[in-house]
């Protein structure tokens, strides 16, 4: 390892950890990835060393083992970059524990809470007058008859892991009143009935599906990209995103650091969206406190985000000037391939659509021609991914 300067550990070595790791890795940053799944990053030449461990999904755990593993590496002074919600939310309210061994990005859990709930983000969004799908809070299953709107409707809980493990979804969709009765029992015997959310379906195809991405600090965004996530895997309610092409501003920007600024934020982040034809609004529906699926684009596009990050926990220049190139594509073949196959089986995608939709790539997720072992590692394990989390 190099003992010049701090490392950094990734939490989370699956292609989204690839990602930082060969952002830093390509910087002469030392990388040390933790996970508790077989994961490609250990293939990477980027990565000085892979930690397998036995879990990261309990809170209390989490903060041991990073500690753990810190005293045995000898990782003082490096940065934490969390690739998952539970472990955000387990490093923010257990951070003042961290602090003194690594640097760490992740804000106080008085700000994180806003993303990490949904009510929470909702509600500030309408405090803010950020557009939003209309939605409704239970108590219980006799508050449906709150539900005054019109179907179809989105099923959806307030905190996302508890929701996701459980079912591989991240939401169910209900075409009547009589299904949007069976889903919330559903939901609320998974999660409790507080933590179920209904929402207005907004109509439209994945490429309605938008971003907004930065590194936010003091109030204003040092790097920023805007895209769209043209498809996603499901097709319906994507966990995440498959093909994402750098485009304009389409006014996404100014709720988005309004939204921020209102809770002090600090550190990488991606607000998404979805367009609304109905009334030509971009619509609020998550905000990651985190690294997101396909920040790999920024690189490409000339915004490198990890680097941003590294290069401000270290006082040393930006890499970059922050903002990103228009009509830079990134790809995860192995969830679009088959996306976007049931999308041409259903009719809902042609095959020029698809093929000019590959023309514009520039990343592909995993594959890269100086770095080849964690592509041939994903092949490998796609078995493995496709039982352990639908890929």
């Amino acid at each position: 390892m190099n003992a010049s300067a701090p490392g950094a550990v990734v939490v989370g070595g699956d292609y989204q950890g690839l990602a930082i790791a060969r952002s830093l890795g390509r910087r002469g940053v030392d990388v040390v990835v933790v996970d508790d799944e077989l994961s490609i990053s250990r293939f990477s030449r980027y990565v000085s060393r892979s930690v397998r461990v036995a879990g990261l999904r309990e809170h209390r755990r989490t903060i041991e083992t990073l500690l753990a593993i810190a005293d045995r590496l000898g990782l003082d002074g490096w940065v934490l970059y969390p690739t998952r919600e539970e472990t955000v939310a387990a490093i923010a309210r257990h951070r003042e524990e961290l602090v003194p061994r690594f640097r760490v990005p992740t804000p106080p859990w008085e700000v994180v809470r806003w993303a990490w709930d949904k009510r929470n983000t909702y509600a500030r969004a309408a405090e803010l007058g950020i557009p939003a799908p209309r939605t409704w809070t239970l108590s219980g299953l006799d508050d449906l008859a709150s539900v005054d709107g019109e179907p179809p409707f989105v099923i959806k809980p307030a905190i996302k892991e508890h929701f996701l493990y459980a079912t591989r979804r991240k939401a169910w969709s209900a075409a009547t009143r009589a299904e949007l009765e069976t889903r919330v029992a559903d939901a609320a015997e998974l999660i409790g009935p507080a933590e179920v959310i209904v929402q207005e379906l907004i109509p439209g195809p994945g490429a309605a599906q938008l971003a907004y991405c930065g590194f936010f600090k003091d109030g204003h965004a040092h790097a920023r990209m805007t895209v769209r996530r043209r498809r996603q895997h499901p097709p319906d309610f994507g966990r995440s995103s498959t093909l994402a092409q750098t485009i304009e501003d389409p006014g996404l920007t100014e709720p988005s650091e309004r939204f921020l600024r209102s809770i002090g934020y600090y550190g990488l982040v991606e607000v998404e969206y979805k367009y609304d034809e109905r009334d030509g609004q971009a619509k609020l529906l998550d905000v990651n406190a985190r690294t997101w699926g396909y920040h790999g684009l920024g690189a490409r596009a000339g915004v490198d985000f990890p680097a941003h990050l590294y290069a401000d926990q270290l006082g040393l220049p930006p890499p970059d000037r922050g903002l990103a190139r228009t009509g830079v594509s990134w790809v995860r073949l192995a969830t679009d391939v088959p996306t976007a196959g049931l999308e041409l089986v259903r009719g809902a995608l042609g095959w020029r659509e698809y093929l000019a939709s590959l023309r514009s790539v520039r990343v592909e997720s995993v594959f890269a021609r100086e770095d080849p072992l964690p592509g041939v590692a994903e092949l490998a394990l796609l078995p493995y991914l496709a039982l352990k989390r639908g890929f």
